[in-house]
């Protein structure tokens, strides 16, 4: 009878393991596997020059959707990162290129420009107390668009000086330096969110706002940190846009928030909040960027890589809803 008993344990032990390896390397697994499969369709995939291109394309999705992790961690979301990026890139066009000031005044107009809507986020959800983020970041993601129109009238901006363009179109060997940039920053948001108190602190939330609130929590100070750094980011992924196109236009970033938080998402992270981790997030926009670099390889009609990339995101989706339940 006792080894009977032990019997079942070992081998809820071992569902247990698989179920929890399953969990944490899920993403891991299935890029691996949609690169294996791609590999085998054609052989045009797994070349250095291919791997550095989705390296590149998916530079400017990794750094959005970084931003994007922290409001989804809290439970939240952010609807104006694209938005924001267009304003913020337009700002540093006038600025840089039609008003000729220091490139490097330019950079940090950009950055300064995204870090304020964000930060208008934050007081909007705090401060005014909208019932939930998706009311103040849907709000922002049509300010911030009709701003970024009327700046110039809806006109383009080119010809940025070189310091601007060298995140977005600089190569350190065969690798891309705007993906330098992402696994620099990966590593210092891994560091943020597990190495210090706010970090903890915004898990805390998305896990129970009320009760981290009841613990000493200042959750309205988290929150307004949390959509800054979103918007933040946002102008940091529209500085490596402009580098690779050499331009600033008002529709830039358009639907860039449905990669964003595609990618999170994907890479594991729960619209519950509480849950996700930055290399999932990471694994996640990669896993889009093979996605579209390889049904453009096999010539799949664009607006099919549409009802591809969808059928994902719902997958994803329900993976989580289903992860609920379970807890």
């Amino acid at each position: 009878m006792a080894e009977v008993v032990v019997k079942k344990e070992e081998k809820v032990e071992g569902k247990s393991f698989w179920k929890t390896a399953l969990n944490k390397f899920g993403p891991l697994i299935g890029l691996f596997l949609l690169c294996v499969v791609l590999t085998i369709l054609t052989d045009r995939f797994l070349t250095v020059n291919n791997i550095m291109n989705v390296a590149r394309q998916a530079s400017i999705n990794a750094i959005l959707s970084l931003g994007m992790l922290l409001p989804i961690l809290t439970a939240g979301i952010d609807l104006s990162v694209g938005s924001v990026l267009a304003i913020s890139i337009m700002v540093m066009g006038v600025v840089s290129v039609l008003w000729g000031l220091d490139p490097v005044v330019g950079l940090l107009v950009c950055l300064a420009v995204g870090a304020f809507f964000g930060f208008l986020n934050g007081i909007m959800l705090t401060k005014l107390r909208l019932p939930h983020p998706f009311i103040s970041t849907l709000g922002m993601m049509n300010i911030a668009r009709g701003l970024a129109l009327i700046i110039t009238a809806a006109a383009p901006i080119a010809g940025f000086p070189y310091i601007i363009q060298f995140l977005g179109a600089e190569f350190v060997g065969p690798i891309p330096v705007s993906f330098i940039l992402v696994i620099f920053v990966y590593i210092l948001f891994h560091f943020f969110l597990t190495r210090t108190q706010t970090g903890r602190h915004i898990y805390a939330i998305g896990g129970n706002k009320e009760a981290a609130r009841l613990s000493g929590i200042n959750v309205d100070r988290v929150l307004i940190i949390v959509y800054t750094i979103s918007g933040f980011m946002a102008a940091l992924g529209g500085i490596v846009m402009v580098g690779r196109v050499d331009s600033a236009f008002p529709l830039a970033g358009m639907m860039f928030e449905l990669d964003a938080i595609a990618a999170v998402i994907i890479g594991g992270a729960s619209f519950f909040g509480g849950v996700g981790t930055v290399w999932g997030t990471l694994i996640g926009a990669l896993i889009i960027a093979v996605l579209r670099n390889g049904l453009n390889l096999l010539n799949v009609a664009a607006d099919l890589q549409m009802t591809v990339i969808g059928l994902v995101i719902i997958a994803a989706v329900y993976v989580d809803v289903l992860r609920q339940k379970k807890k």
